[in-house]
């Protein structure tokens, strides 16, 4: 039954995802309202799939990278929707959903052939605190670079003397979602780091041991707190904004994913 949701819920994102670019490409208001109401039907089911996950008999660990990458595009599109009720975003489903499908229809086909292993030390809860916390920054981190793709495309159009469609968010709007984002973002993102090194440390009583992830994701961490700094410290703003979230969020996607993947 798991599967079978996680199976809907990426239907549903990929439908959103069309139902955006065709409302934006025929500046359809109704089929935008529409690519919300199915983004917010797919996060329904995604939920539900993480319900069932979680009560089977013998559930695969949070981290697990399937059930991982899984809930942070979950949490990604909660996000979206959170925005949606706040300002005129629906844009940003063009980009946020086929991520979604992407990382739920991963989980779909790996979880049930992910094999649950124990945790080591699954009486502490640094695990799952750790994932957690770490899913939900790069969620948001993930959100501050589509905001940083969708200010590009809109800045070009208008300095290119084009006709901006009127869908599409505003400049202002997309800045704020890029600062909200990256803000709220690098505050999980961090406490994910704190607390992975409290997982580490309580179980081999040391808060290093020289892995690649761990290597990795301490860098990506200075990579977003030198971009943070410039942000808010140098008033950085607009189109240097929208790129460095994007650069960011590219490398982090490689140091956390990317090189699990590897691995």
């Amino acid at each position: 039954m798991t599967t079978e949701l996680l199976l809907v819920a990426a239907g549903l994102y990929l439908a959103a995802g069309l139902a955006s670019w065709m409302g934006i490409a025929l500046e359809s208001a109704r089929s935008l309202r529409a690519a919300v109401v199915m983004l917010a039907a797919g996060a329904a089911a995604h939920a539900g799939a993480f319900v069932g996950l979680h009560l089977a008999p013998r559930p695969p660990p949070l981290t697990d990278l399937p059930a991982a990458v899984s809930l942070m595009a979950l949490i990604a599109v909660l996000f979206v929707l959170v925005l949606l009720r706040r300002a005129r975003l629906a844009a940003l489903v063009a980009l946020v959903a086929p991520a979604s499908f992407v990382g739920t229809f991963f989980a779909a086909l790996r979880l049930p052939h992910s094999e649950a292993v124990p945790l080591v030390g699954a009486a502490s809860s640094w695990p799952h605190l750790h994932i957690l916390l770490a899913s939900t920054g790069l969620a948001l981190l993930g959100v501050a670079g589509v905001a940083g793709c969708l200010f590009l495309v809109v800045d070009r159009g208008l300095k290119r003397h084009r006709r901006v469609r009127p869908r599409w968010p505003s400049l202002e709007a997309l800045d704020r979602v890029n600062r909200v984002a990256l803000t709220a973002g690098f505050l999980l993102l961090t406490l994910g780091v704190v607390t992975g090194v409290l997982w580490v440390e309580s179980e081999s009583d040391r808060i290093w041991t020289g892995t690649a992830h761990e290597t990795w994701s301490v860098l990506a961490w200075m990579v977003y707190a030198a971009l943070v700094t410039a942000r808010f410290a140098g008033r950085q703003r607009g189109r240097r904004a929208a790129v460095a979230a994007i650069a960011g969020f590219a490398f982090l996607f490689f140091a956390v994913i990317g090189v699990s993947l590897l691995a």
